[in-house]
């Protein structure tokens, strides 16, 4: 209880100089990294799913679209709820909650792709529960639009948004690397045949979400005082 804000007026000059501009800052520093992690999850099921023929996975071309398209449809409908959900917990406790929960398709998706007889109903759920990340974004913007002045509230919108945006760049930057290699040994678990072609080769596809900052890392909590 004693990080709850009993007073915030951050139009007022005298309130923001002392003590709101400390605090809103410190929230979106805090916001940020969180929300990268969330467009991370959201964005990582794509490379997993185009990799997925290659290694011995017989979906068809329709069934990989769906589990392409799926994150994006349950990101779009998550956002709706997530927009309330800081009202009601609170925006420290939702944010802990919110990206904890990233941890479920990550963990789930890296242990499913070790192994081609995964069934397609769960591809599909962990394909859903991607989606977290997209519904993240409007909570992560809905929360830290309450610190700021109106004169402010912009540009703290807009580096939030922005630099949160960026897990989306390190999804398509970091993953093709992770993948090609064992970066946690035993612990990792086996590789998997890519094969295209002629073509042969080892990929760790379970390093896409278990080489994810977002699942090495522990939930980052909002923190309100």
């Amino acid at each position: 209880m004693s990080h709850v804000l009993d007073r915030w007026e951050p139009e007022s000059k005298e309130f923001w100089l002392q003590e709101g501009k400390a605090v809103a800052r410190r929230n979106l520093w805090i916001s940020i990294p969180a929300l990268m992690l969330a467009f991370v999850i959201w964005q990582v099921w794509s490379v997993a799913v185009l990799n997925m023929p290659n290694i011995g996975f017989s979906y068809s071309q329709n069934q990989l679209f769906w589990l392409a398209a799926l994150p994006a449809l349950s990101g779009a409908t998550l956002r709706i709820f997530y927009s309330f959900m800081v009202p009601v917990f609170g925006g420290r406790k939702w944010t802990a909650i919110s990206t904890a929960s990233l941890l479920i398709p990550a963990i789930g998706i890296g242990f499913a792709v070790q192994d081609p007889n995964t069934s397609y109903i769960t591809m599909v759920v962990l394909a859903l529960l991607c989606g977290f990340g997209g519904g993240n974004f409007s909570s992560s913007m809905s929360n830290i639009s309450f610190f700021f002045p109106k004169a402010e509230k912009g540009t703290a919108l807009g580096l939030n948004a922005g630099l949160g945006n960026l897990g989306v760049s390190l999804v398509q930057f970091v993953v093709p690397l992770v993948i090609t290699m064992g970066l946690f040994g035993s612990f990792g678990g086996e590789p998997q045949v890519w094969v295209k072609a002629a073509v042969h080769k080892k990929m760790w596809l379970q390093n896409a979400l278990s080489g994810c900052p977002s699942s090495s890392c522990p939930p980052l909590p909002l923190g309100w005082g």
